[in-house]
């Protein structure tokens, strides 16, 4: 529309050439639009946005150490109608000016406050440094209608002078000192730990070893024990038959004894108790035919020979008792050997008789002289005859 301005939003439109009743000898429109007549009124605009400026100065201290100091400071107008009047009456035609005029402010305030303080205030407390150069340029900020929003310090060097480096030497070299002892306690650490890792490495690779020659010694036990179980069953199997067959050679050993000890010993033993029961009885024979010559008396000899052949016959089967003459045939053995002996029995008193037979006529006979003839001595079956001296 014709004669209707509207400023931006980071803007204020001063319209001047009307009658204004504040202070200010232009009207100011902030946030919206107004009707300013193209040949009546004269329209301009006044930024209202942020702006910045720097600050690079050399300052001294209180010590007489010149400190290079750099800042940055964030600025803009105040949104008051009292701070746009101000700024409108001093930056309207050259805006671009307040940063320089600004930068200059907040330099001289630097370089007065950093007189006051030490390099060390300076360095440990940057805070306080910068409250004091704000509230130093208020006033004159608030002159040109302008309102710091920020200021930060951004570096502070001595150059070749090296007294904020000499500064620091004792904290960097504690810090250092710190550093390397805490490298070398981070090394001792791993030193240690890496000691430890190898020797528990180590040791279990010792319990490995010791576990697989274990186990190898297992093997090799187990291998040898079943490459030596064949030879071993063998070697006990053959020790098995050797012993049935020393028991087998034992056993044939004992029945070839007891066979010699039937076929010789007790056929020789028996043999003997024969021949000393018949010489017993032909003994007893030749005692009784003595006794008989003694008597003069063939029938008493018979007589005495019947009555003590039970006798005979007792003596000799106590001697075959004592002779430990074994029977071969049982009872049939033991059956013909009493029928011998009964057999020799009657032999023997066949020959009493008839030795009786000569002495009856031998006594039935008379000597010349008065005296008994001569008796035959006693001869035993198969023996051949008894002379007569």
């Amino acid at each position: 529309m014709l004669g209707w301005h509207v400023p931006s939003p980071n803007e204020a439109m001063l319209i001047s050439g009307s009658k204004n009743r504040g202070e200010a000898p232009f009207r100011i429109v902030v946030g919206h639009g107004a009707l300013a007549m193209p040949i009546r009124n004269k329209i301009s605009f006044l930024t209202l946005a942020m702006q910045e400026a720097e600050v690079a100065e050399p300052c001294v201290t209180q010590q007489g150490i010149t400190l290079q100091v750099r800042a940055v400071i964030a600025f803009k107008v105040g949104d008051d109608s009292e701070s746009i009047a101000n700024a409108g009456r001093r930056f309207l035609q050259d805006q671009k000016f307040m940063p320089m005029l600004v930068g200059r402010i907040f330099a001289g305030h630097l370089r007065s406050i950093v007189g006051s303080m030490t390099v060390e205030e300076i360095i440990r407390e940057r805070q306080r440094l910068a409250s004091e150069i704000l509230d130093a340029s208020k006033p004159e900020m608030a002159k040109l209608g302008l309102v710091v929003d920020s200021f930060q310090i951004e570096s502070i060097d001595d150059g070749q002078a090296g007294y904020i480096r000499a500064l620091s030497q004792p904290h960097v070299a504690a810090v250092n000192q710190a550093a390397q002892i805490a490298q070398a306690q981070a090394d001792q650490a791993a030193s240690k730990a890496r000691q430890e890792s190898e020797r528990n490495q180590a040791e279990y690779q010792q319990e490995t070893s010791v576990a697989k020659a274990q186990y190898q010694a297992q093997i090799d036990q187990a291998q040898q024990t079943a490459a030596q179980s064949g030879p071993l069953a063998q070697a006990k199997a053959q020790q098995e038959v050797l012993s049935e067959q020393a028991k087998v050679a034992e056993a044939q050993a004992e029945l070839r004894r007891q066979q010699l000890v039937a076929e010789v010993v007790r056929p020789a033993e028996a043999e003997a108790a024969k021949t000393r029961t018949l010489a017993s009885a032909q003994a007893d024979a030749t005692r009784l035919q003595a006794d008989a010559t003694a008597t003069q008396g063939g029938v008493m000899l018979e007589r005495l020979l019947v009555e003590r052949m039970p006798e005979i016959l007792a003596a000799a089967a106590s001697e075959l008792r004592q002779a430990n003459v074994t029977i071969l045939n049982g009872s049939e053995g033991l059956g013909e050997l009493v029928a011998g002996l009964a057999t020799q029995a009657s032999s023997i008193l066949n020959i009493v008789r008839s030795g009786a037979a000569q002495v009856g006529d031998t006594l039935s006979r008379k000597t010349g002289d008065g005296s008994p003839a001569s008796v035959l001595p006693f001869s035993p079956p198969g023996a051949p005859p008894a002379q007569s001296n």
